[in-house]
């Protein structure tokens, strides 16, 4: 629980999030990176950052767990937290990026099936994400940045450090897109 009388996160929870997508969409079978969650609101201490990434059916999740876990290691020294969620190719929630360094059954562990694909939580009984939101995330950064709510000046800073990146980063299978964003005249709370 955050304490009115702790300052806002938000500079660093975005500065960690703009790493994170600089190393994540490096990564071969990374479809695409969505911010999602409270830090898309105006909410002065969100307690977290959270990404939906949508990735190949043949990712090298090893790789993808350990900027994942960079991610979560920046978030907490500011005592604050980070999810990366996860979506396959089709659409459908798969899990989380487990946070473990070392993939191995633990009591502890919500995914339901631990350890068979390693480093994915695949918590489906304790969380799902909605379709809607797989579809039509607030802010899709990479591989174009596409905004879909109305969204606070920092987070909309953010989406402007990354329309260079956009450009710069295309897969050599998928041709450069029309770098046009779609913004609704629509809060990111209404999701």
């Amino acid at each position: 629980m955050t304490r009115l009388s702790e300052p806002s996160r938000r500079p660093e929870l975005l500065a960690a999030g703009l790493d994170f997508v600089r190393a994540v969409i490096k990564i071969p079978g990374v479809r695409r990176v969505s911010l999602i969650g409270s830090i898309c609101s105006n909410r002065i201490r969100p307690k977290d950052i959270d990404f939906l990434v949508v990735i190949a059916d043949d990712i090298e999740f090893e790789t993808l767990a350990t900027v994942g876990r960079r991610l979560k290691g920046t978030t907490q020294r500011v005592n604050r937290g980070a999810d990366i969620f996860l979506a396959n190719e089709r659409g459908e929630y798969i899990g989380r990026v487990c946070h473990y360094r070392d993939c191995w059954p633990r009591r502890a562990c919500q995914a339901l099936h631990c350890g068979k694909v390693p480093h994915l939580n695949d918590d489906l009984e304790a969380l799902r994400l909605s379709s809607a939101t797989i579809a039509a995330p607030p802010l899709t950064v990479w591989p174009r940045v596409e905004r879909r709510c109305s969204l606070p000046l920092d987070v909309e800073a953010f989406a402007g450090q990354l329309d260079a990146l956009s450009d710069e980063q295309v897969e050599p299978d998928r041709p450069a897109q029309d770098k046009r964003v779609s913004a609704r005249n629509r809060s990111c709370l209404d999701e």
